[in-house]
This record gives structure tokens, sequence and C-alpha cells, in this order.
């Protein structure tokens, strides 16, 4: 019984931890926005996945969301999708291959016990490199100003998985969705939300049943270049 208890206390003051230190920060942390990807461009006005950000924002009262990547070909222009004006951010590691590469699951665990190292990662928005996060992130702040955001801009990480299994492959993004918030709110609260955010697409995403259940086509479909629309 006194176990229990101090396993109660332990979860409300970790519970109290995550709450002060995101309460009033200028980024709401959703979680993964897709399983697979369902039409290239993959974030584009119109694209099923762009309309739910979109739909994620408005329920908030939210004029604007952020989606992060993992950097590949784009230039990652941010857009307007209806009423709600979506930023686009992208990484390249430098120690990668590139969006295209196989996922180096050590080289994650190593990142999420232990943060970024320093000048490790570039940033991508609009068709700019940006070599610090500070100077990527300014970048977005200044964005959402100028489409009158109020409060907090609410986050994803794309999410959509190139190969393997979507359930357990976390998909484009996911690496930085976990720095960001890291950096803005510290190492347990980004667990956290991390954690929180797998279940997001299990929840919001109505095309879900058909992303899973024809995931290894949608996959090969994608990477032979039978799912462009440009």
């Amino acid at each position: 019984m006194k176990w229990g208890i101090v396993v109660i206390v332990i979860l409300l003051l970790i519970g109290g931890y995550i709450y002060a230190s995101s309460a009033n920060g200028d980024i709401e942390p959703l979680g993964r926005l897709g399983f697979v990807k369902l039409a290239n461009p993959d974030m584009y006005p119109g694209h099923p996945h762009s309309e739910l950000l979109a739909k994620y924002a408005e329920e908030r009262g939210s004029k604007c969301a952020l989606v992060v990547h993992f950097a590949g070909s784009s230039n990652y222009r941010s857009y307007k999708e209806g009423d709600v004006y979506i930023i686009e951010l992208a990484f390249h590691d430098t120690q990668g291959n590139g969006a295209a590469g196989n996922v180096n699951y050590f080289d994650s665990l190593k990142v999420a016990l232990f943060g970024v190292p320093d000048g490790r990662y570039t940033y991508k928005s609009d068709g700019k490199v940006y070599n610090t996060y500070e100077g990527a992130m300014d970048h977005v702040y200044e964005l959402a100003k100028e489409h009158g955001q109020v409060g907090p801009i609410p986050m994803v990480w794309h999410g959509t998985a190139r190969s393997g299994n979507p359930m357990i492959t976390q998909g484009c993004g996911y690496p930085l969705f976990f720095d960001i918030v890291r950096r803005e709110y510290g190492i347990i609260p980004a667990y956290y939300y991390t954690l929180k955010g797998m279940l997001l697409p299990y929840i919001g995403d109505p095309y879900r049943n058909f992303e899973l259940s024809h995931a290894s086509s949608l996959q090969y479909y994608y990477t032979h270049g039978m799912l462009d629309y440009e």
C-alpha cells in the first residue's frame, strides 16, 4: 500500500512538472500525423494529411500548424490549407543517408537518450537552409506571427514510413519532433509527448485503417513514383 502511494505521488510530481514546463510554451506537441504516404507531394493543399493537420489546428483555435520532416529533396514550402497556415520544417542529419536511407535504431536511441550533438543537423524551411536550431525556429515563429498566430503552435511529426512496418517505424520527422520538445520543455516532457503522440493517428487519422491495411502497397507505389500527382 505504501509503495502504491509513493508511485502515485511520483506520477503526480512528474505530471505537474510536465504541465508546468509546457503550460506557457510556444509549441503544442500533438504527435504523429500519418502512417504512410498517400500521394506525392505529401504535404500540399488538398492532400488528406494536410487537411487533417488543418483540422487539428482549427479544433484548437490556431491559425498555424507546424509539421516537421526528415529532409529529402523538397524545399518544404509553407502554405495555406483553408484558413490555416501550414509551416514546414525539416532537418538534415549530416551523419545520415538522407530521407530515403535505412533507419539506424541504435543511433536514434543515442539521440533520444543524450540529445542531438551540436552541429550535427541543418534545417530547411521555405527553400532556405539554417545551420542552427535557433535560426530555424526564429523563422518558424516569424511566419506564425505574420499569419496572426496567438498562443502555442500545434506541432506534429509527419510520420509517414517509406518502408517497414509503420506501426513500429515512426517515420518522417520523428527525431526532430523529439528534439524540439526536449529543447523547449526538457527531457521528461519529450518522452511523455512522444509516447502520447504515437497514439494520435490511431485516434485522429480517419485514413488509418486504409493506410495500415495497404501499407506495403502504398510504400511500393511511392518509392516507384506511382503516387505522384504533380
